[in-house]
């Protein structure tokens, strides 16, 4: 625990500027970020008496080892750069919003060839025009059945879809009158993608004038007797107005606005987000979050805008609703402004249909807080008494709140990797997960790969660490060429900056002693280690005889097995992609220059490996992107190679020639 007064900036040396500040702590890495309008007055409170300060304050200031800050020249400049700054570093003392659930949404993937309206989730795509998100993904697909009958735009997969262009046959949608079958040219590209806008015009609220033109249309084809069409126009306004139905108008003046809405307690908040887009409730997303600092509702209020529309995913409405405003307000109003491209009205309703919507919001935000907290208080008094099981077990000196789990996996001695899996406070962090190819051997030896993997891993922290607190550039490592904890540019993480506070390895006593002799190598006695079996589920600690045996119940036990399956799943994972790449590798794959694009292009020139084989340096020049001396090395690579023995088709026993057209890697 550091004390605050041993860096804290000298009188003076802090600006009165606007700007934005980080807190890092001893290791070099981000752990608060925060605007002011005048650096120097918000800085100085964070260096009071620690027991004046709010107890999240003063635990953020003693974990800290640093400050710095950087000046800016508006406000609005500050607001940018703190959000840039938190999605980048992602410091564990700020306030960071995470979804309750993954929403989907119903998206029109204009930027194709042929749109297709689809379920998407996750991040938003350039070309892609997205409405929702909604509750349910079958709320979408009902929603999408009724407007498919009038709108009938592609909804295939890419591979049905070339499927059916190339058998001249479009699917059961096409026959049935829900899709307009552009596969097999029913209609143009020009006539399906005025169908995809016609839908995406429908969707965005954009009703009334459609449902005008389609009732006229009715009336017309009633009127000259073609009744059959008149009916079938008939049931596609019914369509059109049971899809509507499903999105109830909440404002009768049609309205667009985000309303926000919060529910808090000490330690966790709550938010939930209604889009309304015409006058309809258009999608609904909700976020809880960890009040691991001293915020208040405006606050809140200010970071929940700040995920929304941060991104540059979400558009941002003529109205934006909020429980509080935030403090100060004209800058946030300034940046919604500047992200709409149009003035933005950030209000608390007060009366009217919009305070009753804004009630509805905030019963469906104390209910998302209730249920988040009703989940994770097991899971959270769980993980606690696991770590604290391990913790007096092994004799630790600490709770382990960092752990780090190493596998071998291979197949008979080929493609030995190793796999490294890091579980922060009980739950896996897989940003941090690194793997490993076994360098220093050929061969099946599971105690000498963990030597190897243990000592480089470790070998590199030691590189990067340097007595004084400074950080090294290390040599060039395990698939990365990154250098100190810290990048002095982005101030990211290295791959392999911090230690762990317990570092297990799968297997028994041999591996234990390998990876307890490679930490001896390397002087590293703070690390605490233990091995985990898989035969009797024995923790295996260095240096004894008899392994300590946790009880079957034991949350401790679990947590490790978790681990270490964990750290198999990762390491077996690798294992088979690298022997599969081995496996589908061709003659082209091992010849030195030459890469995928370049292969490709000398297969889909001559057809064939055998035509390939067969060519003379100055034909292989005249493949474009291909030169002699590139030329020359394929020629020389494929004339020292015996070809292989011809494949033999076993229902038939006929030789399959070498001729045959290629599929390009």
């Amino acid at each position: 625990m550091a004390d605050p007064s041993t860096y804290r900036p000298a009188p003076g040396a802090i600006p009165t500027s606007p700007g934005v500040y980080k807190f890092r702590d001893a290791h070099g890495r981000v752990i608060y970020v925060g605007k002011a309008k005048s650096l120097r007055p918000r800085l100085s409170s964070y260096f009071q008496d620690i027991a004046g300060l709010h107890p999240r304050t003063a635990t953020m200031v003693t974990t800290a080892a640093s400050v710095e800050w950087t000046v800016v020249a508006t406000e609005v400049e500050a607001l940018q750069l703190e959000y840039s700054w938190i999605k980048e570093f992602d410091p564990r003392f700020n306030v960071k919003y995470r979804d309750d659930k993954s929403y989907p949404e119903l998206a029109v993937t204009l930027g194709e060839e042929f749109p297709r309206v689809q379920v998407m989730r996750g991040a938003h795509k350039k070309g892609v025009r997205y409405f929702g998100p909604y509750g349910h993904a079958w709320a979408i697909r009902e929603t999408v059945d009724l407007m498919l009958r009038v709108f009938p735009v592609r909804t295939c997969s890419n591979g049905v879809f070339k499927r059916a262009r190339q058998v001249g046959r479009p699917c059961l949608l096409g026959y049935i009158g829900k899709c307009a079958a552009p596969c097999v040219g029913k209609v143009s590209q020009a006539e399906h993608a005025a169908l995809a806008e016609e839908f995406c015009d429908f969707m965005a609220g954009r009703t009334g004038g459609y449902l005008r033109r389609l009732e006229q249309q009715m009336q017309e084809a009633a009127v000259a007797m073609e009744y059959e069409r008149a009916a079938r126009l008939r049931d596609d306004i019914a369509a059109l107005r049971s899809a509507m139905e499903k999105n109830a108008v909440v404002l009768g003046d049609g309205t667009d606005a985000d309303l926000f809405a919060l529910a808090e307690d000490e330690l966790e908040a709550a938010v939930q987000i209604f889009h309304v887009r015409g006058g309809r409730v258009r999608g609904q997303r909700g976020w809880v979050t960890d009040k691991v600092e001293d915020v208040d509702t405006a606050a809140l209020v200010e970071h929940a805008l700040q995920q929304l529309y941060g991104g540059g995913t979400e558009s941002v409405p003529r109205e934006v609703l909020v429980p509080e405003l935030p403090r100060p307000l004209e800058p946030v109003q300034q940046w919604l402004t500047g992200l709409r491209g149009a003035q933005v009205d950030l209000r608390v309703p007060q009366r009217g249909d919009k305070k009753d919507l804004m009630a509805t919001v905030q019963r469906n935000a104390q209910q998302a807080l209730a249920l988040h907290k009703t989940k994770r208080a097991s899971d959270l008094t769980t993980r606690s008494r696991a770590l604290q099981e391990i913790t007096d077990a092994l004799e630790l000196d600490s709770v382990p709140l960092r752990i780090e789990c190493f596998d071998i996996s291979h197949l008979q001695g080929d493609d030995v990797v190793a796999s490294m899996v890091v579980f922060e406070d009980g739950l896996a962090r897989k940003s941090e997960y690194r793997r490993f190819q076994i360098r220093g051997f050929a061969g099946q030896d599971d105690v000498r790969s963990m030597h190897e993997v243990i000592s480089r891993r470790f070998r590199r922290y030691l590189q990067e660490r340097e007595q004084t607190g400074e950080w090294a550039v290390p040599e060039e490592d395990d698939e990365t060429t990154a250098s100190g904890p810290v990048d002095s540019e982005t101030g990211r993480p290295r791959r392999f900056a911090y230690p762990p506070q317990l570092l297990v390895v799968d297997g028994g006593q041999p591996q234990v002693a390998a990876a307890k002799r490679a930490l001896d190598e390397l002087g590293i006695d703070d690390v605490a280690l233990c091995g985990l079996a898989k035969r009797l589920e024995e923790v295996w600690l260095p240096g004894e005889d008899d392994p300590v045996v946790l009880p079957r119940s034991s949350e401790g036990l679990y947590l490790l097995q978790r681990v270490r399956d964990e750290a198999h799943r990762f390491a077996i994972t690798y294992q088979r992609s690298k022997r599969a790449k081995r496996f589908t590798a061709g003659e082209l794959d091992s010849v030195a220059g030459l890469g995928e694009t370049r292969r490709k292009a000398l297969l889909k020139h001559f057809g064939s490996l055998k035509k390939l084989r067969a060519a003379t340096v100055d034909e292989l020049c005249e493949v474009p992107g291909i030169g002699r001396r590139t030329a020359e090395t394929v020629a020389a690579a494929l004339a020292s190679r015996t070809p292989a023995a011809p494949a033999v088709n076993t229902a038939t026993g006929e030789i399959i020639e070498d001729d045959a057209p290629q599929e390009t890697p």
